[in-house]
Parts: structure tokens; C-alpha cells; sequence
């Protein structure tokens, strides 16, 4: 089985990989096993275990590519979940339109980008992901179809956009695109020297740009470069941009992202020469790490962690600064750090992660226990404020802090699809979730004792319409 995280870790793999291509088709049913459950699972973005499926079965959607209409004139896009946002965005920008809301890579499946309700650069102005999905078939395991909307099946539609892929198979989306007059943004870049300043700056770019995130230096006490931007009205007159990438060849035995490299890194970036003001093509703005294929090798065979967390906005500054504290102390930083303040706009969804407050998210090579003792550090400040983590950037999570970061989670279970389950949930689920304990395999259980899942770190080894819709890459009709 070839599935894996983009973390590298945990190595949970399915007994069974089935790929999916036609979406009216029956699922299949999970392996005659105890305890046997299916998932789907996209391209692998995620960076724990939320689409990974241990000793079950694994729906791969990536054949589920199909486009099935575009209204050019109102923006609205449906298309199966299969379809990656990169390709959706080589069929519309040179129509005039974008994503309402994109996260920080294009490598994502539309199916994905719902189950995980993704959000971006312009949380504080437009909400997550969610809040732009007009409506969704929701396939169950018993064979029934729903039609998902702000208006129908109103209470399975806030269970499945952030539902974590639990609630059933997504077979296609239809998301509001937002228009654009170019592909070209026009970018702000300050540097500030520790948390206040960027507070500052960001109650007065913030408020200024629809685009907004912050680089941060983890080391040194927070200092960072505030980032702002918005699409700029009239196409400018420049040469036609030739996309460059580079691709990680290989995974070395180590990660190459250590003490000593990571304050060279953080150094050199923070004191670049700085272009006050330019002009961006829109994926260097929004996708920076997507020039690098594969960067996720470059943290070893034994991978690593992406540490997010949301702080509600009455304590987000003080708890900014402690985690900082912490981080900075323990000499385990990261050089892809990365600071927001979330805006207002709620999520429809009953487990979203983005809420009033601000997010911090942190990559961490795996050093085994050291790297989880700074976690359980950083949890207990993240706890103590009412914070929660990231589940689609998840790997180490008890049941308690998932259970104190999303109030509405006991609610949600009476949603899951009694043949669906997940490697995360069956760790960090509700104990009494009947997903949690039917898919449950011997690993899972290991897993959910921390202190099994120290030893096991430390010690780790190397890691709706038929045929006639248009394929990838190809329009779609427009819609009547």
C-alpha cells in the first residue's frame, strides 16, 4: 500500500487501497475483518494520520476528476472531489476568477479542502472554505445520496465540511468563485521586531489588504515579516511568467533541518533584502512551498510534525508569547512558521478549526520524545487559554484537548457513517464513538497510550450528472 501522510508519520498503512472513478457507482464494502472501515483519502496533503486508515480501506479519489459545470458568469463552480485545486485554477483564472478561500498549497483535492474546511491568507475577511460551498452529494455507506446545502440536509452539511471525511464519501462540491481582474498581486512586506510590532502591523495592514499572513522567527522571540496583499485591478505589462519548480530528489537518513541549520535559515530570511512593495504572480503569494515538490523529504526518514493551533482572541496575545517562550527555550524551532489573525466569519461546520482568535503553525522535524515533551508544553498553554489544534495537521493529539477544542464534537458523532473511520479518530476521538472503537486495530490502540507513542518515536525507523462531464483538465459545460 502506497498511501502515506505528508508528515511521513505515523506509517499507517490500509490493508486495502480501492480507486475510485465513477461517482455513481455503489462504495465498496469495508474488508471482511473485524473492525474494518473505509475512508477516502486525496493527495495526501494532510499531515497526520486524519487520512490515514490503518488495517481498513482506503477510497482514493484522485479518479473522481471530472469537472461538471462552470457558470462563467456568476462564478459558480461544480466539479467532482477528486479534482485538485491546482487544476481548477488552470481552467478559471485565465476566465477572471480564483478561489473564494485557498490554503497554503494547490496540491489539495476539492473533497479535502471540504472535509478539512481549509482556510487561508483572507480568513479575516472572507471565513474558511466552508463558507463558500453552495452544496455537495454526500454518498453513504447504506447506499443513500444526500444532496448537501445551505438550504437542504442543512444539519449533515455542518457535520461533513469539517467532518474530517467522516460522515461518508464526498462525490462532488459546488464552491462560489470570487472574480479577479489578473493573476497578479500587489504585495506589502514589513519586517517587525518581536510580537508587538506585529500586532501593530496587523491591526493596520490587516484591516487594509484582503491578504494577510505573517512569517515568524520562533527563535528569537517572535520577530518576523508581516506579509499584505490584494489582486490588482488592470492586468500589468510584463512578460509572460514561466513557472519554475524544483523537486527534492531524495529523502536523506537525517533530517536536514537541525539547530544549527534552522538559525542560519531563520537569519539569513529575516534579513534578506526586502522589497517593500511588489508585484507577485498569484502562486509565489499563495503557494511559496509548491516551487519545491517533495520538501517534505527534506526532514528525513523519520519526518515531522506540524504544530497548529487557533488562540481565541481574549487571550491570544499572552498565549502567543508563552508559546514562543517555550519554543524559543526548548531550541526546537521551525524555519516554516507561520502567523494569522482569523477573522469573524464563522464556519457552517460543526468541527472547523478557524475561529476568532489568531493561528500559529510550526514544523518540527521528529526527534521522538524531546519533540513530544515541547508538545505536551505547548498543549497544556493552548488548553489553558481555550484554544484547539488542527486536526488535518495532526498526529499526536490526546482525546482530551481534541474533546476541550471543539465543544460541538459529541454532537457531531451522531453524523459518522458507522462504516467510516480514520487512524486520527480511532485515536482521538470520543471514547464511546462507535467509529472509534469499530474500526480500532491493535496499532490504533498502542498509539492512543502517550507513553507508548514516545518509546515508539524515539525508536522510529525510516519511514449527480453521468459520463458526459468534461475530465481533468478539459472545460466543463456552463451551467444552465
Amino acid at each position: 500500500m502506497s498511501a502515506r501522510s505528508w508528515g511521513r508519520w505515523p506509517d499507517a498503512r490500509a490493508a486495502r487501497e480501492v480507486p475510485l472513478f465513477d461517482r455513481s457507482q455503489a462504495l465498496p464494502p469495508p474488508i471482511p475483518a473485524p473492525g474494518s472501515s473505509l475512508l477516502a483519502h486525496g493527495l495526501g496533503r494532510s499531515y497526520g494520520d486524519v487520512a490515514l486508515n490503518e488495517g481498513g480501506t482506503l477510497l482514493l479519489t484522485r479518479g473522481l476528476d471530472r469537472y461538471i459545470a462552470l457558470d462563467p458568469a456568476t462564478g459558480v463552480l461544480r466539479a467532482e472531489a477528486g479534482v485538485s485545486l491546482d487544476e481548477i485554477l488552470q481552467l478559471i483564472v485565465p476566465q477572471g476568477w480564483f478561489l473564494a478561500v485557498t490554503p497554503g498549497t494547490r496540491f489539495i483535492t476539492l473533497g479535502g479542502a471540504v472535509a478539512n474546511d481549509v482556510h487561508g491568507k483572507n480568513h479575516h475577511r472572507a471565513g474558511s472554505f466552508g463558507c463558500h460551498v453552495r452544496a455537495f452529494e454526500l454518498l453513504r455507506s447504506s447506499g443513500e445520496r444526500l444532496l448537501c446545502s445551505p438550504t437542504e440536509h442543512t444539519d449533515w452539511y455542518a457535520a461533513t465540511i469539517g467532518g474530517l471525511g467522516l460522515t461518508g464519501l464526498i462525490t462532488w462540491v459546488e464552491i462560489q468563485l470570487v472574480r479577479i481582474a489578473s493573476p497578479f498581486v500587489s504585495v506589502h512586506n514589513q519586517r517587525f521586531a518581536g510580537l508587538e510590532g506585529y500586532w501593530a502591523l496587523d491591526a493596520e495592514l490587516g484591516a487594509r489588504h484582503g491578504h494577510s499572513v505573517a512569517w515568524v522567527d520562533c527563535l528569537h522571540g517572535g520577530r518576523g515579516i508581516y506579509t499584505a496583499g490584494d489582486f490588482v485591478d488592470a492586468p500589468p505589462d510584463l512578460p509572460p511568467r514561466r513557472p519554475s519548480t524544483v523537486r527534492v530528489p531524495l529523502t536523506p537518513p537525517v533530517s536536514l533541518v537541525n539547530g544549527l541549520s534552522l538559525r542560519a535559515f531563520n537569519a539569513a530570511y529575516y534579513h534578506r533584502p526586502l522589497h517593500t512593495q511588489e508585484l507577485q504572480h498569484y502562486e509565489p503569494f499563495f503557494y511559496p512551498l509548491d516551487a519545491m515538490l517533495d520538501w517534505n523529504r527534506i526532514y528525513g526518514r523519520r519526518g515531522f510534525f506540524q504544530y497548529q493551533c487557533v488562540l481565541p482572541r481574549a487571550a491570544m496575545r499572552d498565549a502567543a508569547a508563552e508559546l514562543f517562550r517555550r519554543i524559543g527555550r526548548s531550541g526546537q524551532g521551525s524555519f516554516l512558521a507561520v502567523f494569522k489573525t482569523f477573522g469573524d466569519r464563522r464556519s457552517p461546520g460543526l468541527l472547523s478549526f478557524p475561529r476568532p482568535g489568531a493561528t500559529l503553525a510550526l514544523d518540527f522535524p521528529n526527534r521522538g520524545a524531546a519533540t513530544l515533551k515541547l508538545f505536551t508544553e505547548l498543549d497544556a498553554v493552548v488548553s489553558a487559554c481555550g484554544g484547539a489544534l488542527y486536526p488535518a495537521k495532526d498526529a499526536r493529539m490526546s482525546p482530551e484537548l481534541f474533546l476541550s477544542g471543539y465543544p460541538r464534537l459529541h454532537e457531531f458523532t451522531r453524523y459518522i457513517d458507522p462504516a467510516f473511520s480514520s487512524s486520527f479518530w480511532r485515536r482521538a476521538g470520543p471514547p464511546c464513538s462507535a467509529a472509534r472503537s469499530a474500526g480500532a486495530t491493535r496499532a490504533d490502540t498502542v498509539r492512543a497510550d502517550s507513553s507508548t507513542t514516545s518509546a515508539s518515536l524515539a525508536n522510529a525507523s525510516p519511514a449527480g450528472a453521468p459520463p458526459a462531464d468534461a475530465p481533468r483538465g478539459h472545460a466543463p459545460s456552463a451551467a444552465a
